[in-house]
């Protein structure tokens, strides 16, 4: 019998951002997920900071997840060649399954929808309904305005303090790939 590699799920942009640090940083996440013999779950795009992660999980033997809505399948080019391809009819459906098959989360720099994500599993884990960890890749300081709002939320009284317990935010893939290990071992 095989034994149940640990899923990470990816949270990340459909476009590349500004700065080449990103596209930089979701390669080199893609290639250490890969190597740790881990599964990728995203959002089986093939444009922006998500094909990225995805091509460079599969360049490295990595295994890939990928979780699409219909109405997304050509804005995001939806990428057949995964391990694992999954059509959805909605966007919450596709966060649900995506959740669903990960052991950890991580979210890279990304737009609107990734805030959605992020804001639901972060939800999901205040609520105790999991206890995945929520890795938050800082790339140059992209995510310091997220990490603001979250202290502002808490300093003007609309959350406890225990919030900031559900995330963790880490400047580097390095740094990532170390607290997934500690956290999933």
């Amino acid at each position: 019998m095989t034994p149940i590699r640990p899923s990470i799920c990816v949270f990340c942009g459909s476009r590349d951002g500004d700065d080449p640090a990103y596209g930089t940083a979701a390669e080199t996440l893609g290639t250490r997920i890969a190597e740790q013999g881990w599964r990728l779950v995203y959002g089986a795009g093939d444009v922006g900071l998500m094909g990225r992660v995805a091509r460079s999980t599969q360049s490295a033997g990595g295994e890939t997840f990928g979780v699409i809505p219909v109405h997304l399948f050509q804005r995001e080019v939806g990428k057949r060649d995964l391990s694992t391809f999954i059509v959805t009819e909605n966007m919450h459906e596709r966060k649900k399954v995506m959740f669903m098959n990960s052991d950890a989360i991580v979210v890279l720099p990304g737009g609107a929808g990734s805030l959605d994500e992020f804001f639901e599993v972060l939800t999901w884990g205040q609520l105790g309904l999991h206890e995945k960890p929520i890795l938050v890749l800082n790339i140059n300081g992209y995510w310091d305005p997220l990490r603001a709002l979250i202290d502002h939320v808490i300093e003007r009284g609309f959350a406890d303090a225990s919030l900031t317990a559900f995330i963790e935010f880490v400047d580097d893939v390095p740094t990532l790939m170390s607290r997934l290990s500690e956290q999933l071992d």
